[in-house]
């Protein structure tokens, strides 16, 4: 057997990291996180023009697809370029609306439809919160003068029910990990310091979240999409407005809450099942993304460890930094038939084996890169702090590392 992808496929490749070279998006991200989002909706639409957004909507609603190798394909050059915006919650909000037209759920699905796969609507989505209460923090009188605060450490059962989180959930945290304390000095509710988020003590599966409901969670790039889905319980909402937009640990990722009024779009028990496609496509999205920005982490860090020189030699010629390449190396390599692996059987045990090593490889590329980089890495100056920074969201957004390990040994959601 040949497990490679086609002429074709490769083709595609090639054509979008053209395009995306030509670009320069480090300026476009860069823009986007200011708040100017004119250069990032150039390059969308430029994106939308090669048929980006239409490879999880079925033909009849003008898409192309479903094509999930070809989508992943697509995501690991967004990746590797550091694309911003809503691409990912844009291919999931295709898949909840062409699923939800496909059981016949009224026809504002269908006019949705088109625009996102042309790419005239930018999507994005918001579920509900599926984790549970914060953690405790150990009363103060129980800790010595001047001590750091302690954080009740939560049970092995509850790490596997860390729940998935569209925005970039904390790692069972019930606050998004890449949304940022903006009050007092341990952040927000007593928070550790540098918005650090803690393990919280429970959380729901993805099946009883979808029957329960609950509060709506962050969205990202509210402010700039033309559609905010919400789903609340077994309905879908277009929202109509959204929030303040709260920092975040990848500024090109803006975080803001939906408001509870807008639009119906579809109730009733088939949005359960359009939710959990959507899931499978923002899993499959969010893997490919992360393993491109390990890709370009890593193909910075070798150019760099090329050219730093210390005692008159490259550093990249000693061996404990060849080691360190070499482990990020395995890891994203190891990643990459587990992605394509899951874009053909879409299970979802092998999306979430495929996300949690995507992810985890990722995160390890950006922690090797910083370490590689030194001091240097830290700056924002520097175009490799704008995949730094993408890393631990993308590592955490739909699916933290424990929800997806849980869901490969279980092989179930519900």
């Amino acid at each position: 057997m040949r497990f490679l992808p086609t002429e074709e496929q490769r083709d595609f490749a090639r054509s979008l990291d053209a395009l995306l070279t030509a670009a320069e998006t480090p300026a476009t991200i860069r823009a986007w996180a200011s708040g100017d989002p004119a250069p990032g909706r150039a390059l969308w639409s430029r994106l939308a023009e090669t048929g980006v957004f239409a490879l999880a909507i079925p033909e009849p609603y003008e898409g192309v697809g479903p094509l999930p190798v070809e989508l992943a394909t697509a995501f690991v050059e967004l990746g590797r370029h550091g694309v911003p915006g809503p691409v990912v919650e844009t291919v999931a909000v295709g898949a909840l609306l062409s699923e939800l037209a496909g059981r016949g759920e009224g026809a504002l699905t269908k006019r949705l439809l088109p625009g996102i796969a042309t790419g005239e609507t930018l999507a994005t989505l918001a579920f509900p919160d599926w984790a549970s209460p914060a953690p405790t923090p150990v009363p103060p009188r129980r800790r010595p003068p001047g001590a750091a605060p302690s954080w009740v450490v939560p049970t092995r059962s509850a790490l596997r029910n860390a729940c998935p989180q569209p925005g970039g959930g904390g790692e069972g945290g019930h606050r998004p990990a890449e949304r940022l304390p903006t009050t007092g000095p341990r952040g927000e509710g007593g928070a550790p310091p540098g918005g650090a988020k803690v393990h919280n003590a429970g959380g729901l599966r993805v099946g009883t979240a979808l029957r329960n409901g609950g509060a709506q969670q962050d969205a990202l790039d509210a402010d700039v999409a033309d559609l905010v889905a919400v789903v609340r319980g077994d309905e879908v909402w277009s929202a109509a407005s959204h929030g303040a937009v709260h920092p975040s640990a990848d500024p090109a990722r803006r975080l803001s809450r939906p408001t509870p009024d807008g639009e119906l779009i579809a109730a009733g028990p088939a949005v359960r099942g359009a939710v959990e496609q959507a899931v499978r496509w923002a899993m499959l999205a969010t893997a490919a993304q992360a393993l491109g920005v390990g890709l370009t982490l890593l193909d910075r860090t070798v150019a760099y460890a090329r050219q730093r020189t210390q005692f008159g030699t490259s550093i990249g010629s000693f061996q404990a930094v060849k080691h360190r390449l070499a482990d990020t190396l395995l890891g994203l390599e190891f990643a990459r038939p587990l992605l394509f692996g899951a874009a053909l059987t879409f299970e979802s045990a092998d999306l979430a084996a495929a996300k949690v090593a995507a992810g985890e490889a990722a995160y390890a590329a950006a922690r090797t890169a910083l370490q590689i980089h030194g001091a240097v890495g830290y700056t924002e100056e520097l175009d490799l702090s704008l995949w730094l920074r993408k890393a631990r969201p993308l590592r955490d957004a739909w699916g933290t590392p424990s929800w997806c390990r849980a869901q490969v040994l279980s092989g179930s959601w519900s």
